[in-house]
């Protein structure tokens, strides 16, 4: 379940950040929209103008924090149309994920690289 053969991740380096061993999600992985903050990585929300100019944060948003404190592994950044403004899940930056429920349509909406790291099996939840 590692390698993105959709093109779900935001490209570069994939993060990833281990949960809380034991917890109740422990076994379970999530990868996180381009719209969540994770420490020490840049959020751009499907800009890399805007990942570029805004300060890193330096602290996990409370959605993912908790999915953490939980036990679930996350395995990377998704896809998001710019700012999430956009129906189709096609992204001028990064391209679009692909469906593999129908390759030949969008996965849609700006959750694409989400939806389509699910589908494949990249992880169990985004």
């Amino acid at each position: 379940m590692t390698e993105d053969r959709v093109k779900a991740f935001v490209p570069g380096p994939r993060i990833r950040v281990p949960g809380r061993p034991g917890g109740p999600l422990s076994g379970l992985t999530f990868a996180v929209k381009d719209l969540f903050d994770v420490a020490g990585t840049p959020t751009g929300g499907g800009n890399h103008d805007w990942a570029r100019v805004n300060p890193i944060p330096e602290r996990h948003a409370w959605a993912v924090q908790t999915l953490l404190d939980g036990g679930a592994d996350m395995v990377g950044k998704t896809i998001t149309d710019e700012v999430s403004l956009g129906i189709l899940g096609e992204s001028a930056f990064d391209g679009t994920p692909l469906n593999t429920a129908a390759p030949d349509r969008v996965p849609g909406g700006s959750s694409s690289g989400s939806a389509a790291a699910v589908a494949a099996g990249l992880c169990d939840t985004a």
